[in-house]
């Protein structure tokens, strides 16, 4: 019997293109074990998938969202033979570089589109015993860019007049809402910030939120697939609150749930944020912004 171990040397797993991921592989095995060779892999692939709303609707899709291959390289660790028993250690340095006319992207966990790197060990064994098999996920994120991405505030109002997707204007009641937000433009490592105050509103309010939210597209040239999904939502005040009072606006952007904006041939990961306000009848106002995430 043994088990099999990837330790990757940097703590926070966090490599970019061009560094060597080095580590080593560790063997536990309770008495001496054959093998037929043990062996490292990295893998780095962008997986696509359809909502359950779309999938039937585009027979094309089904070609175009087989897995995307970003990274694929592997390197013997051990030729064919036996292990003693106790702990063996296997050092290894592999580059991390994208196959020929492929980009790195960054680590990304969504739910339509998954970017994802990993490396992964298998040490084959003899005929009638099963192959003994470890993968460790590791973080790709992009290399230092000289250029800065100019950032401006944007302000905005919300008013009955300013509402779309209403069915019956004049239901909707009095109420006036401004605010500002730093930048629609963020970096990824600094938090979206801004402030929103309520001038005036003829029904008390409940709650005031902001939303995260990714918008994944999967695609060919047949048509595409759009979908829009919550990744946070963050309650920036709580019941009626006092007029006229600037409400700071604050939200980090969650590790691996986001990632900077993606635009492709076959897929795009875009984001947006919504300042929800909720009135004590439980209608919801929603004022949305398109958002572009960068690293620098």
């Amino acid at each position: 019997m043994a088990s099999l171990e990837v330790r990757i040397k940097r703590a926070n797993k966090t490599f970019k293109e061009g560094d060597v991921i080095a580590g080593v592989l560790v063997i536990t095995c309770k008495g001496e074990v054959a093998h037929n060779g043990i062996n490292l892999s990295m893998e780095g692939t962008v997986t696509l998938q359809l909502s359950a709303r779309s999938v039937g609707l585009f027979e094309a899709f089904y070609n175009s969202l087989k897995p995307i291959t970003l990274v694929d390289s592997s390197m013997a660790m051990a030729k064919p033979g036996k292990l003693p028993t106790g702990k063996t250690e296997i050092p290894f340095e592999i580059p991390l570089k994208p196959k020929a006319n492929r980009t790195l992207y960054e680590t990304y966990h969504g739910v339509f589109v998954n970017i994802q790197y990993v490396l992964k060990a298998e040490m084959k064994r003899t005929l009638l015993a099963k192959d003994v098999t470890k993968q460790v996920e590791f973080i790709v994120e992009y290399r230092d860019q000289k250029e800065t991405v100019k950032t401006a505030p944007v302000d905005f109002t919300v008013s009955p007049d300013s509402l779309s997707n209403v069915k019956e204007r004049v239901n909707v009641p009095k109420f006036l809402v401004k605010g500002t937000l730093a930048s629609v433009s963020c970096k990824i490592t600094e938090a979206l910030t801004g402030n929103v105050a309520v001038e005036h509103s003829d029904i008390p309010i409940k709650s005031i939120e902001l939303q995260l939210v990714r918008v994944e597209t999967c695609g060919c040239a047949e048509g595409y697939a759009k979908d829009a999904t919550e990744i946070q939502n963050i309650q920036i005040a709580d019941g009626d609150v006092a007029r006229g009072i600037s409400i700071p606006v604050f939200m980090s952007f969650p590790r691996l749930f986001t990632c900077p904006t993606i635009a492709t041939n076959t897929f795009k990961v875009e984001f947006e944020a919504n300042v929800v306000i909720v009135l004590q009848d439980d209608h919801l106002i929603t004022e949305n912004f398109p958002i572009k995430l960068h690293r620098f």
